[in-house]
């Protein structure tokens, strides 16, 4: 293994939960009146905190979305993901193998922290995740694609930025890593490769990911 860890994204890329929480995103934006495609989600939200939401809402219509506008989304999502979540085809694969291999790992997601305990324990991730493994936005002022959440998770993990390998399937993360000096490896499940520029390489299939490491 030519790194000493690897941060896994977690939406899209351990949970296969971006066509979930984007599918009601864009519902509930346009619910409001603030008409959204799940394209559009896609284009504009995958791979960003909350935050982001209100911000571009209120760039562009000048209007704040509602104060219980998170609570109410979060509910919708963690609700659908009791229904439909399932883990991303060959991530067990890919963790059994680095758990196998020695070498450590952790997720740092834009999500928050009971957002990606409830993925876990709905997937059964949660048994390959110690809670001190598990970062979030929360825990940093910015979230991608400052590089913040990426090198905090560095540092509690005792690893060198240059040692560690990013996994991701967004534009931000994508940003995030480079500017953080890692190494990003861009999952093109969901996103076309031209839109994950920058990252050191790209593949399709996580089952491929373990080879790719090695």
């Amino acid at each position: 293994m030519r790194y000493d860890l690897v941060i896994f994204d977690n939406d899209g890329v351990l949970v296969d939960s971006e066509p979930i929480s984007n599918r009601l995103l864009a519902g509930y934006l346009t619910e409001l009146g603030y008409p959204t495609s799940y394209e559009e989600s896609l284009r504009d939200y995958m791979g960003a905190a909350m935050h982001r939401v209100h911000d571009l809402v209120e760039e562009r219509t000048g209007q704040r979305l509602p104060d219980d506008f998170d609570d109410v989304f979060h509910a919708r999502v963690f609700a659908a993901f009791e229904r439909e979540l399932k883990p991303v085809a060959g991530a067990v694969d890919v963790l059994e193998r680095l758990v196998a291999d020695g070498v450590p790992y952790c997720v740092a997601s834009s999500g928050s922290h009971q957002r990606i305990r409830v993925g876990h324990r709905t997937t059964g991730l949660d048994e390959w995740f110690e809670e001190e493994w598990v970062f979030s936005s929360e825990d940093v002022g910015r979230g991608k694609p400052a590089p913040d959440l990426f090198l905090y998770a560095a540092e509690r993990m005792g690893v060198a930025p240059e040692r560690c390998v990013v996994v991701e399937d967004s534009p931000l993360g994508v940003r995030a890593g480079v500017a953080a000096g890692m190494d990003v490896y861009g999952f093109t499940a969901m996103t076309p490769a031209e839109r994950l520029g920058g990252a050191t390489r790209l593949f399709g299939d996580m089952r491929e990911l373990s080879d790719l490491l090695g």
